[in-house]
């Protein structure tokens, strides 16, 4: 009731079948965005084995019982709400790819422990942890796609976000179901840890370092006399997204 909402802001007329593909095409062309969804693959590898199969380990490992099972999750919670209260004095001082990569890092290594578990007391205390890099890989998401996308796309761009991210759940629940049921939750536990480890890999890969957002480049596609080259002329930098004008990251001029 006391939030202000922005106008809505009308984007470009454009075919249906554009509009549906927008937020992923932006995130396609995107490389932070590109290592944001790569870094979702490691969320859920690492979100799956808290979600899947924490009543596993508290009933059948621990033999313990429902109660347990709710002190493990809180456990979880707690972890990811004292990250969100220290998150922005982090971000003053680190960038948003250095914690996000640390907390997705954290999570995987706190996974591959798991077969090292062997009383409430140890679960709680590694599913905070788990719960803690869990917050800090997700809040500042937001941050990355309001920095990667026009007003006008962003919805397109976050509900790309939505789908790719649960699409990685799709995939990482199931499996840590059957291979848990099947093998163990040892077995589950590495192989869900070795899948955030690859995804972290390729993070490191995919999203650079020295990530720009003014970038110097030029558009040999415009003609001559284009409103966005008299603006800034042939050769010029400003801050780059992905929209009609720049269909692909630009490389430097």
């Amino acid at each position: 009731m006391t939030a202000q909402l922005p106008d809505r802001v009308r984007s470009e007329d454009s075919h249906f079948w554009a509009d549906v593909t927008k937020g992923v095409r932006i995130y396609a062309q995107t490389p932070r965005l590109r290592g944001l969804m790569v870094m979702e693959a490691a969320v859920a590898a690492a979100g799956a084995m808290v979600f899947v199969n924490t009543v596993v380990l508290v009933q059948a490992r621990l033999r313990l019982g429902d109660e347990a099972v709710a002190l493990a999750f809180a456990g979880f919670g707690v972890g990811s709400i004292l990250a969100a209260f220290v998150l922005p004095r982090i971000l003053k001082w680190l960038a948003d790819r250095t914690v996000m990569i640390g907390g997705a890092a954290l999570m995987v290594a706190s996974v591959a422990l798991v077969p090292l578990v062997g009383s409430l007391t140890n679960l709680i205390a590694l599913w905070a942890v788990i719960g803690f890099g869990f917050s800090l890989t997700q809040t500042p998401i937001g941050r990355i796609i309001n920095r990667s996308a026009r007003e006008a796309d962003r919805g397109a761009v976050f509900a790309a976000q939505f789908a790719l991210s649960h699409a990685c759940w799709l995939v990482t629940y199931p499996l840590a179901g059957w291979v848990g049921a099947g093998v163990g939750l040892d077995v589950a536990a590495l192989a869900l840890a070795a899948i955030g480890g690859v995804s972290v890999a390729l993070v490191l890969r995919l999203w650079p370092a020295d990530d720009q957002t003014t970038i110097p480049h030029d558009h040999p596609d415009l003609p001559k006399g284009h409103p966005h080259l008299a603006e800034h002329g042939p050769s010029h930098a400003h801050v780059v997204v992905i929209d009609y004008l720049h269909r692909r990251w630009p490389k430097a001029a």
